[in-house]
This record gives structure tokens, C-alpha cells and sequence, in this order.
């Protein structure tokens, strides 16, 4: 099965299985994230009665629904407590016995028979090389015991993942950070080990344990602590007198508890055992390396989210403790943007660390999977290739040497009528040979003739036409708004419009006049371009719950809409599957731009079930004119005008890519237009004021198309092409 060029980085954490799915960027310091998964279990694995091998089993089959690692590279982490990591300084020594003195170091490193371990090492940055010696060379040696690592990779041998990459989450942690927030490093030629950069201390606190990694890009230092978030929940159980879940609840929303200050009372001993641990690591580590600088500390996990943690360990620590509120390598709209990642985007450290591992980027790359499941990947993958490579030489030799004893006997010298034969052949091929070399000579001539006239005839007609391109967009989404109406062609009078009312009104009734009328209020227009629009577009939006039109005779009865009641909070945005969402099996393909609309309208009614409005009225409206309407436009002799369809245009895939949000309670101003410019002082009347308000409902959405423009010409050779098709397909009737 042919790999493609993403890869899933997944860590199996004590609360949540978290995945992401990453793609190397053109820009070489950043990735693209192109996916992620985070499902929390309905107990902690150490939780009492947790069954934590089936909690994760579930949890795979439940990634595995929802996501495909078909073609993809796969990287796991596994608890730095379960992994063993040492740095060795080597004396100078040849480069090229590093692997011999390495091995000699893990055999007094490693306490345990190198047979029952797996192990890797990586030369850390840093030292350098003179005439063949390897000088300040430190080398960093990773081990975990066999059974250990099996036990690790279990759940995925059953869900049938197989996994590329296994690492220490320590090392993933010091992978994030190099590529993430140490953006500032010298070369590595320039390294001085006495004067280095500042060194950065990662505290990422777990469910059971915490990761200390400290380094300066160059270095790397490592401890797992064991305390983590449930050491919190456990004191709550202890001094409130509460079970385990009701403990969690309580500790992930301690601000908003009856009595705060008893529940920070409760845990305030852990806060201390935090602190300690942390201050004893922190002065070892300086004890062992005195010219490193702690520049500040980059908290991660999910527990760092308790209220008055980060400023705690501050103020004592003495280091300035900064929380990640976005991570500067990773880009990928759809999956930053999305709640649930935002949410969560502290645990993501450990995954962010895999797939730049998996991707190649700079840092370890170690790799802790057992050499004997590679062999044997390597061997099944290889197999069939083989039997088949086999039966093919076979078979090739069979069918060789029949033709070549048949072609013998037909040629055999000793037989007169193969003599005559070759002499007659060989004259009826001189003579095809001249008459296909005057073909030959004669089509050249002809071709190039054509070419140099084809290539004159684009010039002239290239530029003319694609200047008319965007014209005809703007024409087309000016088109599809509402009030639609079928557009009249040039010289014929359209509708004709309304006579305004000048009566009065008061402001109640001109809050239900404007949410009456037929209009879009577009506030802003996107165009970008892109190489694959199935991979870089349709893909991610269908995993947006988006909203498609569907055509009449398809169409779902309509949902109740939000509550009338202007004192309500506001609902949550329509179910798009509900509303009537039309599932679209096939996306688009090949290059072609992305438009974005953004908008809003006031066409909603609280009160009023029935009538089309909110997400509904956009899909009705807009959506279905972008995939339905027809404009007017001049032919591509600029003779006539014809009717276009949007799918000649070039538009398809018009869709909701959102639910939308919508404001119950957005005050419009009448004298000045307010926030939409739709009030104007002659339709209330004389009694109006600049300080008159009317309330009014809107409703925000963003609907996207993607556009692969056709030029005139373009667009009447294809409906010639379908005519020559459809008289073809009647003739063979």
C-alpha cells in the first residue's frame, strides 16, 4: 500500500486519548495540522474500578470511527516513568567508533541485559569534529524494557494500526519545544558551551505524574515527577468526604464551587509537594550544569488550568511561567479553530512532539519500536512482490521460448518458400518505409503550421477573455442574493420596484419590517487559491458539520427554531443534519479557488416556527442560487447573450460551513442606520428620534464555494463537445 507524506501522532494519556494529524508546510519552521481527536474516557485509567485495558481498546475503536491512518505514519509516546534516559559525555574519539563506545556505555547505563531492553541513542548538538575526532560529544541513550514496550503497542495490534515510531513523551516534549518556542538558537557551529542560550523549563503535570524537561536546544534534561491532577482530586476526596467523580467535578470547576476557599484549602498540600519537587529538580539540575540560565518555565496539561496554580508556582519559583495560548509552528485553520482543540490545546504538547519526530523535523529521532516488528513488517510487505516476481520470470521464460522456436522454424534457411517469403517482405517494406517517411514529413510541416497559428490565436484571445473572469464572479454573487429574480437580458425591462411607504411606523413595526425583507448583508469577500481542492478544501469542511443544499423534492421538514421569548438565552445553533442537510458523496477535484462570504441578516422570527429563516433561510436563499441560477452574459463572440449556468461558470459546492451564530438581542439604531444601515429616519415618522432602538435578531454565517473558472470560449467548446456526445450516443441507438 502506497504511504502518504501525513502522519497520526497519538498519546495514550491516563485521562484522554489525544491524536493529531500533521503534513510538513512549504515553510520548513512550520507544519500543518490537518485533524486531531480527543476522547476522554468515562473513568481515569487509575481511577478505582477503571479497567484501563479496555477504557483505551474502546477508546481506539471509537479514533478509528471517526478517523483512517490507511497510507499514514504513525508515532506513539510512551510515560517517561515506563522509559530510562541518560547523557554521556565521551572523550575525543574517532567518529567513526562512537557506535562501538555507545554500546559499551549502555551495557554500564542500562541496568538491566540488553536483551530484555530496547534501546537507541542519538549524538546530541553541539560538539564538533577535527580531523576525523569527535570532540564534546554528548550522546543521548534511551532504553525500555521489552515487555514494557509490547505492552504499549497491545491496543493498537488489536485495533490493527500499525505504529512507525515509539518515543518517551519527555523526548516528544523537548521535539515541541526546539521546533515551537526556541526559534533564536546559533548555529550549531557556534555553540559555546560556557556562555550558552537561556535554557527553558517545560513542566507538562499529567493525571498521575508531571514531565520536567529543561533545555537550551543544545542540552536536554529530564524528570518525571509523580504527582499530577489526581493527586489533587484524591486530596479533595480525602478532606471533603466525597467519591472520586463528584472529587473531579468539583476540582475542574473549583472557581465556580459553593466554597471556593475550602476546596483550595483542601488541596493547598499538594500545591506545597508540587512546589518542593519542582525546586528540588530545578537545583539539580543547575548543581550539574552551572552555566545554565532558566529563563522561564511553559506549563502544560490540562491540570495547569486550575485557578491560582500558575501564579503559585511563580511567585515561588522565582521564574516567570508562561501558558500556551497558541502553538507558533502549527498552522491549519480547521483544527486550531475548532473549540475542542482550543480546549484542550495544553495536552497537545506530547502529539505536537511525535509528528514533528514522524515528519523528520529537527531534534530526536530516536525510535524505541522493537527492531524484530520492522523485520517482519518488512518481510510480509515484501512477500507478496516476491511470489509475484517469481511467476512472472516463469512465466516470461515459458512464453519466450515458444516464440522464439516458432520464429526459428519460420525462418529456417534450408526452406525455399521461406526464402521467397523474406525477399517479397523485405520489398513491400522499403516501399511502406519511403511512403511513411513522406507521411511523417508532411504531418511535421502540417503540425508545426498549426502550432505557430494556435500559439498567435491564444495570445489574441487569452488576455481578452480572462479579464472578464472575476467580472463575471462578482456579476454572479451579485446575482444570487436576495430578492432573486430571473435577470432580464439587456434592452428588456426587469420588475418593476415598490413604492416606498412613507407612512409612519412605529418601532415595533419596522423591527418586523426589516426582518421581513429578502436580504443578505455580505460584510466580507475571500478568494484564495489552492493546488487540490478535494484535499485542502472538501475534506476538511465535510468534517465541519456543514450545511448543503438540497433540492426541493429531497428536502427534511424544518426544526423548531429558537424560543420567542427576547429574555432567553440563545439557543444553540440548528443541527445542519436536521435542517435539512444534504450529504454530498463527491467532492471536487483538481486546482481552483476557495471563496469565502461572510455575512449576516435580520431575516429571522423568533415567534414564528414556520417561516424559512436563520441557517435555513442562507441554504434557500444564497446556497441554493450558487448551485441553481443562470445569469445573463455575452457570448464568447460578443455578439449575443446566453444564459450561464453557476455549474458552466465554473461554481459548485456551495455550503454552509458553519451552523452560524445568530443575536437575539442586537440593538439597531434608527436614526443613523445603526450596526446594519437598514433604519432610516422617514419610515418611523416625525415622533422618531437618533436615539430611537429597535431590536432585531441576526443572524451571522460564512458559506464557501469553490470556483474553477471557464472562459466563454471554454464554456460553448464544452456544450459542442456534449452535442457531438449526445448526437453520437442517439446514432449508435
Amino acid at each position: 500500500m502506497a504511504r502518504s507524506d501525513a502522519v497520526w501522532a497519538i498519546d495514550v494519556g491516563q485521562c484522554a486519548l489525544k491524536a493529531l494529524r500533521c503534513r510538513a508546510h512549504a515553510q520548513h519552521d512550520r507544519i500543518i495540522a490537518e485533524a486531531f481527536d480527543y476522547i476522554e474516557y468515562p473513568k481515569i485509567l487509575s481511577q478505582p474500578g477503571a479497567d484501563p485495558a479496555e477504557l483505551v481498546d474502546d477508546a481506539l475503536r471509537q479514533f478509528l470511527s471517526r478517523n483512517s491512518v490507511r497510507g499514514d505514519r504513525v508515532a506513539i509516546s510512551v510515560s517517561g516513568q515506563s522509559g530510562l534516559a541518560r547523557f554521556i559525555k565521551l572523550p575525543p574519539v574517532e567518529a567513526k567508533k562512537i557506535p562501538d563506545i555507545v554500546r559499551y556505555e549502555a551495557r554500564q547505563q542500562i541496568p538491566f541485559d540488553l536483551n530484555d531492553v530496547i534501546w537507541d541513542y542519538q549524538r546530541m548538538g553541539g560538539g564538533s569534529e577535527e580531523e576525523g575526532f569527535a570532540l564534546e560529544t554528548e550522546i543521548g541513550l534511551f532504553a525500555m524494557k521489552r515487555d514494557a514496550v509490547f505492552r504499549a503497542l497491545e491496543p493498537f495490534q488489536k485495533a490493527g494500526i500499525e505504529i512507525d515510531f515509539v518515543q518517551l513523551a519527555p523526548l516528544a516534549l523537548y521535539n515541541f519545544v526546539l521546533f515551537d518556542q526556541l526559534t533564536n538558537l546559533p548555529p550549531v557551529d557556534e555553540y559555546d558551551p560556557e556562555n550558552p542560550p537561556d535554557s527553558v523549563v517545560v513542566l507538562s503535570l499529567g493525571t498521575d505524574a508531571a514531565d520536567l524537561v529543561v533545555t537550551n536546544g543544545f542540552r536536554v534534561w529530564q524528570r518525571s515527577i509523580p504527582l499530577g491532577g489526581n493527586h489533587f482530586t484524591k486530596a479533595l476526596t480525602k478532606e471533603l468526604k466525597l467519591t472520586f467523580a463528584k472529587a473531579e467535578h468539583l476540582k475542574r470547576n473549583a472557581a465556580a464551587a459553593q466554597d471556593p476557599k475550602a476546596v483550595f484549602q483542601a488541596m493547598r498540600p499538594v500545591f506545597r509537594d508540587l512546589l518542593t519537587e519542582l525546586q528540588r529538580s530545578i537545583g539539580y539540575f543547575t548543581s550539574i550544569d552551572r552555566a545554565a540560565k532558566i529563563s522561564h518555565v511553559v506549563a502544560l496539561g490540562n491540570a495547569m488550568k486550575l485557578p491560582g496554580l500558575r501564579r503559585y508556582l511563580s511567585q515561588s519559583l522565582g521564574f516567570e511561567m508562561h501558558r500556551l495560548e497558541e502553538f507558533r509552528g502549527l498552522s491549519g485553520s480547521q483544527v486550531l479553530a475548532a473549540p475542542a482543540f482550543k480546549e484542550n490545546a495544553l495536552c497537545y504538547g506530547v502529539c505536537y512532539g511525535l509528528a514533528l519526530q514522524a515528519l523528520g523535523k529537527p531534534g530526536l529521532q530516536t525510535n524505541l519500536l522493537p527492531k524484530e516488528i520492522l523485520k517482519d513488517r518488512l518481510v510480509r510487505r515484501k512477500k507478496p512482490w516476491a511470489i509475484a516476481a517469481a511467476a512472472m520470470v516463469l512465466l516470461a521464460c515459458g512464453i519466450s521460448f515458444g516464440t522464439y522456436s516458432h520464429a526459428l522454424s519460420s525462418v529456417d534457411p534450408n526452406k525455399e518458400i521461406n526464402r521467397l517469403s523474406w525477399e517479397a517482405a523485405e520489398r513491400q517494406a522499403a516501399d511502406v518505409s519511403g511512403q511513411s517517411a513522406a507521411l511523417k514529413s508532411a504531418a511535421a510541416a502540417a503540425e508545426a503550421e498549426f502550432e505557430a497559428i494556435n500559439k498567435v490565436g491564444h495570445s489574441l484571445t487569452s488576455n481578452v477573455e480572462g479579464r472578464l473572469r472575476w467580472l463575471e464572479l462578482f456579476r454572479a454573487i451579485n446575482k444570487c442574493l436576495p430578492p432573486y429574480s430571473d435577470e432580464a437580458p439587456p434592452g428588456q425591462p426587469g420588475p418593476a420596484p415598490k413604492p416606498p411607504d412613507d407612512a409612519p411606523k412605529t418601532a415595533e413595526q419596522l423591527a418586523k419590517e426589516i426582518s421581513a425583507r429578502d436580504e443578505l448583508h455580505i460584510t466580507g469577500l475571500h478568494c484564495e487559491y489552492v493546488s487540490d481542492l478535494s484535499l485542502m478544501w472538501y475534506q476538511p469542511v465535510q468534517q465541519m458539520n456543514p450545511l448543503w443544499y438540497k433540492p426541493p423534492a429531497e428536502k427534511q421538514p424544518q426544526q423548531p427554531q429558537p424560543p420567542a421569548d427576547p429574555a432567553a438565552e440563545p439557543a444553540e445553533p440548528v443541527d445542519p443534519a436536521a435542517a435539512g442537510a444534504a450529504p454530498v458523496t463527491e467532492g471536487p477535484t483538481g486546482a481552483g479557488w476557495v471563496v469565502r462570504l461572510s455575512g449576516y441578516h435580520f431575516h429571522n422570527f423568533p415567534e414564528d416556527t414556520q417561516r424559512l429563516q436563520m441557517g435555513p433561510y442562507v441554504r434557500d436563499t444564497l446556497i441554493k442560487h450558487l448551485a441553481t441560477a443562470k445569469i445573463i452574459l455575452p457570448t464568447a463572440d460578443r455578439q449575443k447573450v446566453e444564459a450561464v449556468s453557476m455549474e458552466e461558470l465554473g461554481i459548485s459546492y456551495p455550503v454552509l460551513v458553519n451552523p452560524g451564530t445568530f443575536q437575539p438581542h442586537v440593538e439597531v439604531g434608527l436614526g443613523g442606520g445603526g450596526e446594519t444601515g437598514a433604519a432610516n429616519p422617514s419610515m418611523v415618522g416625525e415622533a422618531a428620534t437618533a436615539k430611537d432602538m429597535i431590536k432585531l435578531t441576526r443572524f451571522d454565517f460564512e458559506v464557501q464555494f469553490c470556483w474553477q473558472p471557464k472562459t466563454p470560449t471554454e464554456r460553448q467548446e464544452a456544450r459542442e463537445e456534449e452535442k457531438r456526445q449526445e448526437q453520437a450516443a442517439a446514432a449508435a441507438q
